[in-house]
This record gives C-alpha cells, sequence and structure tokens, in this order.
C-alpha cells in the first residue's frame, strides 16, 4: 500500500510559478513510477508529467512541455510549474503506478492516488 499526499497548491498569477510536492508515507514509492495528472471543471483527467522510479527519465504532456518540471528525491516527488496560465487550473493529483511509461499513456495505469491539491491561476 501506498499512501500519497499532495501540498503546495493554492493561488497565483498567471506568469508566475508554484511547486508542488508528493509525499510517500512510505519508502515504497521507490519501487514505482510516479506521475501528477489534473482535473480542470467539466474536463477530463489529463496526464500532466512522469518519472521513473529511477528518476533518469521523464514525461510530459503537450500543454506543459517546457513550462513545468517533474523531479523526486527520497521518498518526494515535485512538480515545479512555472510560466502558468489560467488554463492551467486545476486540482492536481499524484499518482504511482509500477510504469512510468504507461503513466504517461493512461491514468488506468494508476495503482494509487493522492487527494488532490487545488491550484487557481488568475489572469
Amino acid at each position: 500500500q501506498v499512501r500519497l499526499v499532495e501540498s503546495g497548491g493554492g493561488e497565483v498569477q498567471a506568469g508566475g510559478s508554484v511547486t508542488l510536492s508528493c509525499a510517500a508515507a512510505e519508502l515504497s514509492t521507490i519501487r514505482y513510477g510516479v506521475a501528477w495528472f489534473r482535473e480542470a471543471p467539466g474536463k477530463e483527467r489529463e496526464f500532466v508529467a512522469s518519472i521513473s522510479r529511477s528518476g533518469d527519465s521523464t514525461w510530459y504532456g503537450d500543454s506543459v512541455k517546457d513550462r513545468f518540471t517533474i523531479s523526486r528525491a527520497k521518498h518526494m516527488t515535485f512538480l515545479q510549474m512555472t510560466a502558468l496560465k489560467p488554463e492551467d487550473t486545476a486540482v492536481y493529483y499524484c499518482a504511482a503506478g509500477s510504469r512510468a511509461a504507461e503513466l504517461a499513456k493512461s491514468s488506468t495505469y494508476v495503482d494509487y492516488w493522492g487527494q488532490g491539491t487545488q491550484v487557481t491561476v488568475s489572469s
């Protein structure tokens, strides 16, 4: 069992930056790839970024490439978000699955979800 807890959400102005954190209560996430998904009101949950178990490989959704950076250290995973746009407003979820590359294809490969953290970007 893996318990994921997100933090760092809040309200930020367009063009600003925010970093989200995902903590695993157990160190066992080292066996998992970790990803971030987001869900905006009225929209389907969308893949944002994922990182492999080793941290050597990363994947990004087209809408966040060159603006967001995913990283991990020990039992923590981070999502650095820059040049934020109002359309980035969503609830951001941390997720874990056995294969980070598969997480980038579909949320059906997610084994564990966090509770989510709200990010609101104002124009």
